[in-house]
């Protein structure tokens, strides 16, 4: 068994038992990518009553927006924009978003974050919803931004002939994004 913590309350612990703890942690950050890959295969088979399954959406998803020149951080947040489907159905938007949040810019973090409520102009209204609840956000600074991955990349992402890329040509991608932090989220200002 790997060396372990000596106490059982945090209050208790000491810069031995923290040096530790940094250590797993250090080792279980490095495997993070894995870990999501194969959240991302939870999607497989659920289509939600779309014509293709969640996890072919998200593919098709990050296919579009990478065969149209997005960066490798953008076509990774567009890989993993529903990613949160499967367990936070009425919020997966901000699910997706909170993962991603370290490891992305604050623009690729908004547009996953509102995507949900974007995506909304072209299904709210029938639904008995307000098509236009993304207008609340007018005047912000990536409004644009997510406007247009939701139009190019996201609502057209539900075509079973859509050639996609595989999964294994996301991966490399998935492991440069989350390799590092660019961030602590302890550190913002608004925490």
């Amino acid at each position: 068994m790997s060396k372990q913590a000596s106490f059982s309350e945090m209050v208790n612990g000491t810069a031995d038992d923290y040096a530790i703890i940094a250590e797993h942690s250090a080792q279980f950050a490095k495997e993070l990518p894995g870990r999501i890959l194969d959240h991302l295969s939870v999607l497989k088979g659920d289509t939600g009553g779309f014509a293709v399954d969640r996890f072919t959406h998200s593919v098709q998803t990050a296919t579009r927006a990478h065969r149209d020149g997005k960066d490798e951080e953008y076509v990774v947040c567009a890989l993993l924009h529903d990613i949160g489907d499967t367990i936070a159905c009425a919020n997966h938007a901000d699910l997706a978003a909170t993962m991603l949040e370290p490891f992305v810019s604050e623009k690729n973090y908004w547009i996953v974050k509102h995507h949900g409520i974007f995506q909304g102009y072209y299904f709210f209204e029938y639904v008995g919803l307000d098509k236009n609840l993304r207008d609340q956000f007018k005047g912000h600074e990536h409004w644009n931004d997510c406007l247009e991955f939701c139009a190019k990349y996201d609502q057209n992402s539900f075509d079973p002939k859509y050639e996609n890329m595989t999964i294994e040509e996301f991966e490399p991608m998935v492991r440069n994004v989350f390799s590092k932090p660019k961030q602590s989220i302890y550190l913002r200002r608004d925490y």
